[in-house]
């Protein structure tokens, strides 16, 4: 199970990856709307999270979500070079996107690049 968990976190390390290497809006609205398809493929989100509770519960298991946090950082660096701005970015995705879970309609692509370009600390569009 662990392997099965671990590997969902390692598919979306890879997507946050390779979206780290990219710079500008467009690489914000990619985001977006990976952050809106996420939401709509519930059982791989909800597998990330167990993994979460997991690895709270079992140091050996984190080394697959500190890449997660650590791609989501990158990510966040790209952007903007405020240390404050990367953390709360790394925080305020997961929790974006788990809230999500409970949604009977979760925020849109659009809504969640709103929420990033103000955490990042781009204009609005």
């Amino acid at each position: 199970m662990t392997a099965a968990l671990t590997r969902c976190m390692d598919e979306d390390t890879e997507r946050m990856r390779v979206l780290a290497a990219e710079t500008g809006e467009d690489a914000l609205r990619k985001f977006a709307a990976l952050m809106a398809w996420v939401v709509t493929e519930p059982g791989h989100l909800l597998a990330e999270y167990e993994l979460y509770l997991l690895a709270a519960r079992e140091p050996k298991l984190r080394e697959s979500t500190d890449r997660w946090m650590a791609a989501l950082a990158d990510f966040a660096r790209q952007h903007t070079d405020d240390p404050v701005r990367v953390e709360m970015l790394v925080g305020l995705v997961d929790g974006l996107l788990l809230q999500a879970l409970l949604r009977d309609e979760p925020p849109t692509a659009a809504r969640f690049e709103a929420v990033l370009r103000t955490a990042l600390g781009f204009p609005s569009t």
